[in-house]
């Protein structure tokens, strides 16, 4: 098995992608040792010292490390060895069934574009530097748009110019009641 790593634009936040599927049926965040009991491979990264964060996405896994901690070339040999281990004896990722519970309310017209421009287009490009973007919430009387950024994303000195300077801009264009863009903590 091979396993490319790749930077993301968040120093402290390196992607892994083991050439297979990792999360298909939705991304995970793990920002903790008592979260990652959930998935065999999230508790396994979070034993090496200095992990702060494991992210599944699609094809990938993004590991956050201490801003303060050891530098990569010292944890990328650790965190490799685990994920490996993990493919190669076959453990589903997930102890439980691993669902991402659904959001059953029914959405405004306004909620629902929103949504469908983030799967659409700007997912993807988050998840190519190693993380998700998701909707919070909408003010209909403001315009305001509240996003939770995820995985590298989340702690990425350049996700505030992301949001304004490229998300911002979108959904302004293609979703006019739209006025600003902020991001939840």
């Amino acid at each position: 098995m091979f396993i490319q790593t790749e930077p993301t634009p968040n120093p402290n936040a390196l992607k892994f992608l083991p050439g297979r599927d990792v999360a298909p049926d939705g991304s995970r965040e793990f920002l903790s040792i008592d979260q990652a009991t959930a998935s065999p491979l999230a508790e396994a990264l979070f034993q090496l010292e200095d992990v702060t964060g494991v992210f599944f996405g699609g094809d990938h896994i993004s590991v956050t490390r201490a801003g303060h901690g050891r530098d990569w070339s010292e944890m990328k040999p650790e965190i490799l060895s685990v994920i490996m281990d993990h493919f190669v004896s076959g453990t589903p990722l997930m102890r439980d069934d691993g669902a991402v519970a659904d959001d059953a309310s029914e959405d405004s017209e306004i909620v629902a574009e929103i949504k469908s421009l983030l799967d659409s287009r700007i997912r993807p490009a988050v998840a190519q530097d190693g993380g998700d973007i998701l909707f919070d919430a909408f003010d209909v009387e403001s315009g305001v748009l509240r996003l939770r950024m995820r995985g590298a994303c989340a702690g990425c000195p350049s996700s505030a110019m992301t949001l304004k300077a490229g998300v911002e801009q979108m959904m302004r264009h293609y979703v006019p009641e739209v006025t600003s863009v902020e991001q939840v903590l």
